[in-house]
């Protein structure tokens, strides 16, 4: 018998109503449930509780109820737990995510069946070094972020592979890609669509002041490393772009591929070009 973990998204209105559905239709098809217990008391079965960073062995998958942000810092919190995650979408674009609330039914006996694909996606690490000392190690399932404020000047970003110089930007800022992360801020950017399977890094400078500044691919197996500095003191560090930490002059900032994969549950094999003609712009011409 197959134990689910839901963790779901409490600022989305309609959480209670599908977590409730889903649970419920778990139940009826004979197995177990386990709740965050952020949401276990909202919906009536506290007894059923249980804190996300205890999930690892005790559940085999996990149902993360919510947007795309929702599954990235679920997939942040749980990594190296090598738990299969499967997002049910109550956001907008839901990109990240393989169900509907409309269709949970069928999600829950495929799930129960084994009728799924997962797909291992690639997570990235950054260190954060300010003068020789780590202030912080960061994992990023999308991309590691490096911007000035909203209203301050340009800085400089001087960009060094295995130690080897390699071109300095001015303007607003890099980001550090992982494939998954090539259609999030770094496809704003300017930056290419990447095959979840590509074994990369992908460099994207943010409005830079420069006609030969372009987005750059590094092998996955090479150290990034990043000095900042500025005029101002307006720079900050962002993980996924959901929370950063503000930058200094003279900081480094090291981002290599994590040994740490996030599997995603896919109903079907190899579907990433379907869902970037379905859900980002349409179908192609």
């Amino acid at each position: 018998m197959k134990t689910i973990g839901i963790v779901a998204n409490k600022g989305k209105p309609e959480t209670r109503i599908v977590a409730r559905e889903l649970l419920y239709l778990l139940e009826a098809k004979g197995a177990r449930a386990v709740l965050d217990e952020s949401i276990a008391g909202d919906i009536g079965r506290p007894d059923l509780g249980l804190p996300l960073h205890r999930f690892d062995g005790v559940v085999q998958l996990v149902c993360v109820l919510g947007g795309d942000g929702t599954l990235l810092g679920i997939a942040r919190r749980l990594a190296g737990c090598s738990l299969p995650i499967l997002g049910i979408n109550l956001g907008t674009l839901g990109f990240l995510s393989e169900a509907e609330p409309d269709n949970l039914t069928d999600a829950v006996d495929k799930l129960l069946s084994g009728q799924y694909f997962i797909e291992e996606r690639s997570m990235l690490e950054a260190k954060l070094v300010r003068r020789g000392e780590v202030l912080g190690t960061y994992t990023a399932m999308n991309d590691i972020g490096i911007a000035k404020g909203s209203f301050c000047r340009i800085i400089q970003c001087a960009v060094y592979l295995d130690e080897q110089y390699v071109a300095t930007f001015s303007g607003d800022g890099v980001i550090v890609s992982s494939p998954t992360g090539s259609t999030a801020y770094s496809l704003s950017a300017g930056g290419p669509i990447v095959a979840p399977n590509v074994d990369m890094l992908l460099l994207t400078p943010v409005a830079p002041h420069s006609l030969t500044a372009r987005p750059m691919v590094f092998s996955a197996s090479q150290m990034i490393r990043i000095q900042v500095d500025a005029v101002h003191r307006e720079m900050g560090l962002s993980i996924d772009g959901q929370f950063g930490y503000h930058l200094e002059g003279g900081d480094d900032i090291y981002v290599c591929k994590s040994p740490h994969v996030t599997p995603l549950i896919k109903w079907q094999k190899d579907s990433f070009f379907e869902a970037i003609r379905t859900k980002l712009q349409g179908e192609w011409e």
